[in-house]
């Protein structure tokens, strides 16, 4: 039985969906995929709770011995009044060190970059899915569109023969 109420798509029990960053899959080349849990405030999880995010010019970015998530826009919870959150700040993401260790490695690498693909509520417990991307140039984009509508004619060639 799936829990929580009217997330925009829930994947698996325990899971809602708060924002997904649908431009990403199609700018950036994702290569491999990371579970991380984020360090947020309590008026940024209410925020959250509420569907007041923007993941589209976010970006993870290694800062010492950490990595933080830059960019990523938590709007105003309303009744925290003066004592709420700022919607822009850096927010620290959650790893275990050896993950670290692997995604700092591969994002020094030329040409890589780590995107935010989805933020979701897991058991309670606010998490993010990064990946690590590589920039498309604009005629791999065009590719992308190309095979987007072959595919898409090949299943409405398809879904006509077998209503004959």
């Amino acid at each position: 039985m799936k829990r929580g109420g009217g997330g925009k798509r829930e994947v698996e029990e325990g899971v809602k969906v708060v924002a997904t960053n649908r431009r990403a899959r199609f700018d950036f080349t994702i290569e491999d995929t990371w579970e991380a849990g984020i360090s947020l405030l309590g008026s940024e999880v209410k925020s959250l709770r509420e569907g007041n995010v923007n993941l589209s010019d976010a970006y993870a970015q290694p800062k010492g011995s950490e990595l933080f998530l830059v960019n990523c826009r938590i709007g105003e919870y309303k009744q925290a009044g003066p004592f709420g959150h700022s919607p822009l700040r850096d927010r620290k993401l959650l790893l275990k060190r050896a993950e670290l260790d692997r995604i700092r490695g591969r994002v020094e690498q030329r040409g890589y970059t780590l995107v935010p693909l989805q933020l979701y509520f897991k058991e309670g417990w606010a998490k993010l899915e990064l990946g690590l991307g590589k920039g498309r140039s604009h005629e791999d984009r065009r590719e992308a569109i190309a095979e987007r509508e072959s595919k898409r004619e090949m299943d409405r060639a398809l879904a006509r023969g077998r209503r004959r």
